[in-house]
């Protein structure tokens, strides 16, 4: 196998484990189908993309997705940072109110601003770590 095939399927590989591991996360954080396709930045109709990520199929075929991916789970992370003892409320945490959004929720700031509300969240959990 050339060099450029393996590092496709290896790329292919770690995009299927992507897949299911930001679909896990949002199973966890217990969001709508909606709301999970809005974070993802897919239509909201597109219930068979979640079905297939979900099965594994590679996740972030275009830059704007993969990226988002990466935010999603440096959310997380985050958030298992700052809340080490509590998992319930760091998976509850997306779906809260909270007064730094205008008293709304953080997915909310995504479906509203896109790409640049899931930045917004990010850096806000940034800062709350002091990273």
């Amino acid at each position: 196998m050339s060099v450029a095939l393996e590092h496709q399927a290896t790329t292919t590989q770690d995009r299927s484990a992507l897949a299911r591991m930001v679909m896990t996360l949002l199973d966890h954080w217990k969001l709508s189908t909606e709301d999970q396709a809005a974070l993802l930045g897919i239509a909201p109709s597109n219930r068979a993309a979640l079905t297939r990520y979900r099965k594994g199929e590679p996740i972030g075929t275009n830059r704007d997705q993969y990226e988002r991916v990466g935010h999603l789970l440096g959310i997380h992370k985050n958030l298992r940072l700052l809340f080490p003892q509590n998992r319930e409320l760091a998976y509850r945490w997306m779906s809260t109110r909270n007064k730094a959004f205008d008293n709304l929720t953080p997915v909310d700031v995504i479906k509203e601003w896109g790409f640049a509300g899931l930045l917004m969240v990010r850096s806000y959990l940034d800062r709350a770590r002091g990273v």
